[in-house]
């Protein structure tokens, strides 16, 4: 870009960028989402729990199964390399705020053990999730777990804790 607006070549553009002006190329960092004092405490004993069971049984991990949901958005984001910029020395790296969101947009619920994908679930574009259908998803996780998995479990997924679904019996 730098290069065709200036009507220059590629390489001398940078030459004089890196070796005239000591500037370096860098990726923006994504800004994390902020967590409160409880969620972070949170996430600490949860750590420090995963880690005392791995190291009383190193197959642990393995019996993990986890879930996670993520909109799917109609958008083509602009990639770290493509927003990389020019920063002198001593500069921070800059920050990306992420993209706009698309108006289409699909739910993906995913589960997944070390060796991949359990179970998958998109929802339609203005579905209601409630705690219901939660319990749902989980009965369907459940009977699908039982076909292709011979082994003792473990579930971590956020939303038992969030909707209220310690226990769900089939």
């Amino acid at each position: 870009m730098i290069a065709e607006s200036l009507n220059m070549s590629v390489g001398s553009v940078f030459t004089i960028m890196t070796e005239d002006l000591k500037k370096k190329k860098l990726c923006a960092r994504f800004v994390p989402h902020t967590l409160t004092t409880e969620q972070k405490e949170h996430r600490i004993a949860s750590s420090e729990d995963l880690v005392a069971a791995t190291d009383e049984d190193p197959n642990f991990l393995k019996t993990i199964v986890t879930g996670d949901e993520s909109w799917c958005l109609e958008y083509d984001p602009e990639t770290k390399r493509q927003s990389s910029e020019w920063t002198s020395p001593g500069k921070g790296r800059p920050m990306k705020v992420r993209a706009s969101k698309s108006k289409t947009k699909t739910m993906l619920l995913v589960f997944f053990d070390s060796r991949g994908i359990i179970h998958h679930e998109f929802l339609r574009q203005g579905f209601t999730v409630t705690g219901a259908f939660y319990k749902d998803v989980l009965h369907r996780l459940l009977k699908r777990m039982r076909r292709v998995m011979f082994h003792k479990v473990v579930l971590l997924w956020e939303v038992l804790m969030l909707n209220g679904l310690s226990e769900v019996r089939n």
